[in-house]
């Protein structure tokens, strides 16, 4: 490896390792210079480009990129077009005709381009330090992660051990009550930001990672990207938010794996490697369309271990740190979905319950700001008197959301300023609330 992986004291805590440093020369890298020269290559076939532009494209210092330049050109593969800088980083390259055959036998192997790989050993290093450095969690720290939610003293002492374990967790409880949020809110406690490649590179196969779907860059923009300014990190690596992966009934055992691309010829990394350092929600658990012992069964070992394995088209089998926390959401009854001995790898198992009539209230308030619509506690007071009550429904977090929305709806039809009523309470509860009581032995002939 490169360069050490280190980490930083911050705020009295551990936070993520800083990414390996910038590579001086190719062997710093990691990567075989064939790799490289055919990355060089490839890039060019769009057309010329300076060699600070080049060295961008392929996120490394020009330095390293040089020698293989001018070996490129002896070999008359590139030419210089022009010059719009001093020294050979100014200068304009681009394909020979016998460049161009070169770079498209190489397209033929692999259509990957973009930034340099980083080496599989880089990867789990930075991972395992990831591992090692990972930041405790007390209360308040917990709390800034749910600071526009209401979650109960009650909760939070149960989610802060949980979250310390790192390994995973069972969610569960009545639809309603915000138990994808929770998760959410889990991945935001984290904190600190970290470092994902945006690829990797096993044996010469490319595996992208970074995806700025389930990615969000927290990088300034043009940092590093002076020929004069050293970078401060190995730009090949890409500064994030702790990932929050969410998935839910469109999961399949096959997103858990590498996915090749026949025509690109390269892969892309599964979910859950993905969501490595921050974490993976299975949102709805059992209402995938796989069994729910398939998946469990898939999950064994990496819950176990804290090692995932994932297989080449090749046959080359490898394995990567599995740092992620885990979450299981569901509204169905664990003992269903799940074995004894699969639970027994889950730790700990949290019911989300339903709000109690002060948290309730709490929610409506909070909702209320966030909507820009003047909060009335006698509303709520008249909702449960004449809905909660009556009809025995239960209070779910998600109930004031849903009203709050429907009233705002119903104001912007009729044309009027937002605000709550009690009449437009009673049409939002008519249309949210199902009449059961009034269906039964009414039916029409």
């Amino acid at each position: 490896m490169s360069a050490t992986i280190a980490t930083f004291e911050h705020s009295g805590r551990l936070n993520a390792p800083a990414p390996p440093a910038p590579p001086q020369t190719m062997a710093e890298t990691g990567l075989h210079s064939d790799t490289l020269s055919q990355l060089m290559l490839k890039t060019l076939v769009s057309g010329e480009s300076s060699g600070t532009q080049l060295a961008d494209a392929m996120r490394l210092p020009y330095s390293v990129l040089d020698a293989m330049i001018q070996h490129a050109r002896v070999e008359k593969l590139i030419e210089v077009r022009g010059a719009s800088g001093t020294g050979n980083a100014g200068y304009r390259y681009a394909l020979t005709d016998l460049g161009r055959d070169r770079a498209m036998q190489f397209l033929d192997i692999s259509r990957y381009v973009g930034p340099a790989p980083v080496p599989l050993a880089q990867y789990n290093a930075y991972v395992r330090a990831c591992m090692a450095a990972r930041p405790w969690i007390d209360k308040d720290c917990l709390s800034r992660g749910f600071e526009s939610l209401i979650v109960s003293a009650g909760m939070y002492d149960l989610l802060g051990p949980a979250v310390n374990s790192g390994k995973s967790l069972f969610l569960y409880g009545a639809p309603g009550n915000g138990k994808t949020v929770v998760a959410e809110g889990i991945g935001r406690a984290l904190g600190s930001d970290m470092h994902t490649p945006h690829a990797i590179d096993v044996d010469g196969q490319i595996i992208t990672m970074y995806d700025p779907v389930n990615h969000v860059s927290t990088a300034k923009a043009g940092a590093g990207q002076s020929v004069v300014a050293v970078a401060a990190h190995d730009r090949r690596w890409e500064q994030i938010r702790r990932p929050v992966v969410v998935v839910g009934g469109e999961l399949t055992l096959e997103m858990l794996d590498l996915t090749f691309n026949p025509i690109s010829k390269f892969y892309e990394a599964p979910i859950q490697m993905k969501a490595i350092g921050g974490v993976f929600v299975v949102d709805d658990f059992g209402r995938q369309r796989i069994p729910p012992r398939d998946l469990l069964n898939r999950w064994i070992v990496p819950l176990e271990s804290r090692v995932d394995f994932l297989t080449l088209h090749t046959g080359r089998k490898f394995e990567v740190p599995f740092n992620v926390f885990i979450i299981f959401a569901t509204n169905l009854k664990p003992e269903s979905l799940a074995d004894e001995a699969f639970l027994r790898r889950i730790p700990y198992k949290i019911r989300a319950k339903n709000p109690t009539a002060s948290e309730y209230t709490q929610i409506f308030d909070l909702v209320c700001r966030k909507r820009n619509v003047a909060f009335d506690p006698v509303m709520v007071e008249y909702l449960q008197r004449k809905y909660y009550q009556p009809r025995k429904l239960h209070m779910r977090a998600c109930h004031p959301r849903d009203l709050v929305e429907q009233v705002i709806d119903m104001c912007r039809y009729q044309q009027r300023e937002p605000a709550i009523t009690r009449e437009l309470l009673d049409a939002a509860c008519a249309s949210y609330f199902l009449e059961e009581t009034e269906s039964q032995g009414n039916e029409p002939s």
